[in-house]
């Protein structure tokens, strides 16, 4: 569950802006990774390090300054890497080699299983960790082993929905009102299909198509399951899998229907796209709408809204992890829990969108009742709150999730810009997966 969310996690400086660009409003109203852990001081002092990736927030606010200032003998170092994949590469090495590990490391949900497969005895057990009560029920067993050992705290999450241009769904005889919108499909995403092909119909355009991408749909699709493509023995499933089998032919039909812009999110075309309005409508998870904000633009504002997915689905998040080698793992624990805290969570949330795993912040009034300016006053809050209550309360993940995640996205292109039939095109896909996962 990587892939596009690890990219827009790696533009710190873009992110920050478009996510403050989204105009969060109440309603009621890269570092290298050269250090290593930190110690304790004769005097009693302690510094604790920490390693991060992307835009996770905490250096990016003064979340950390506080913190320090509210425990006056703490100094918190943190070194921020910008591209993910280079981040985990380190500290794969790091681990291997049991030496130049921060005390506090973040994880990326997409490296989540593999980590608790093989390295979970690397990690501190935070089970027991007091006041972690407040996580979503999903959102712990993601890092949780087959022995209950909790490998990392919660910190933000990705909740789908759906987000469209109103413009362009009235000239194709559509409802525009994000409530109307939402119960055109409600339930069923071969409803969301169905209102494409009336959009297609009835368009007095014929360059605008009705989604960005078959990959897109088909993600939403398998994301609110509770197994996608493996299960609890770590063995593959999805061949037979009737979560992912609907999910292709469903996404299948959007693209031989001609429903699709043939533009895959975050490739070469796609912010364009969002720019020039080639496309009506397209699945989002929360983090995506700073993106959209950024790249669709000032002279967009307005034109996009936000309405509830068919379905719950969840696409991204991270964690934070306490190493057992570190000198100061008490500390760090402690740091930890305050980080992931529901205040510190909804304050990220305001701060930059990111938003909260907590169960507590999502029903707190700065995240419940927040709203974006950008998408038409939608009540982003409520929306994407409800969305992360709809998804299982426990979701199998697997070790190489974002690379068939990946896979299968490639597989829908073929349909989409080669014309191949999507039994032709499964296979293909079938195949690539088997060489990926052999």
């Amino acid at each position: 569950m990587g892939g596009p969310y690890k990219l827009l996690r790696t533009r710190s400086a873009a992110a920050v802006s478009a996510a403050l660009a989204l105009g969060l409003v109440a309603g009621c109203g890269g570092g290298s990774d050269s250090g290593t852990g930190g110690g304790r001081s004769k005097d009693g002092k302690v510094t604790i390090t920490m390693g991060l990736f992307g835009v996770m927030g905490f250096k990016e606010t003064d979340l950390l300054d506080r913190y320090m200032k509210e425990n006056p003998n703490v100094t918190i170092k943190a070194e921020v890497a910008g591209d993910e994949q280079t981040y985990y590469t380190a500290l794969q090495t790091h681990l291997a080699a049991g030496s130049g590990l921060k005390d506090i490391q973040g994880i990326e949900i997409g490296r989540a299983k593999e980590l608790v497969d093989t390295q979970a005895d690397k990690f501190v057990d935070l089970s027991d960790v007091p006041g972690t009560d407040h996580f979503l029920p999903w959102k712990l067993n993601q890092v949780t082993t087959s022995k209950g050992k909790v490998i990392g705290l919660g910190t933000d999450i990705g909740p789908m929905a759906v987000c469209y241009r109103k413009d362009l769904f009235k000239q194709a005889g559509l409802p525009a009102d994000r409530e109307e919108v939402g119960r055109l499909w409600e339930g069923d995403w071969s409803k969301f299909v169905d209102v494409g092909k009336e959009f297609k119909s009835s368009s007095k355009d014929d360059k605008v198509a009705y989604i960005d991408s078959a990959s897109g749909l088909f993600n939403a699709m398998v994301y609110g399951a509770s197994k996608q493509y493996y299960n609890e023995k770590g063995d593959l499933i999805y061949q037979d899998n009737p979560v992912v089998k609907e999910a292709w032919a469903t996404a299948s039909e959007a693209a031989t229907s001609g429903l699709t812009a043939k533009l895959r999110q975050f490739q070469p075309g796609w912010d364009p796209g969002l720019a020039n309005g080639t496309f009506a409508a397209t699945v989002c998870p929360a983090w995506m709408l700073a993106h959209i904000s950024e790249k669709s633009g000032a002279a967009n504002k307005g034109k996009w809204d936000v309405a509830k997915a068919p379905k719950g689905a969840n696409w991204g998040g991270s964690f934070l992890g306490v190493l057992e080698k570190s000198p100061v793992k008490e500390e760090a624990k402690k740091l930890v829990a305050w980080l992931t805290a529901p205040e510190q969570q909804e304050y990220l949330f305001k701060k930059l969108g990111n938003f909260p795993s907590s169960e507590r912040a999502l029903k707190s009034p700065g995240v419940a009742e927040a709203k974006s300016e950008y998408f038409s006053g939608a009540p982003i809050g409520k929306i994407f709150g409800a969305a992360a209550q709809e998804i299982p309360d426990k979701q199998v993940l697997g070790r190489k999730d974002g690379t068939i995640k990946d896979i299968f996205s490639q597989g829908l292109t073929l349909i989409e810009s080669q014309n191949q039939s999507p039994d032709k095109a499964w296979a293909t896909t079938d195949k690539r997966i088997a060489k990926a996962t052999g």
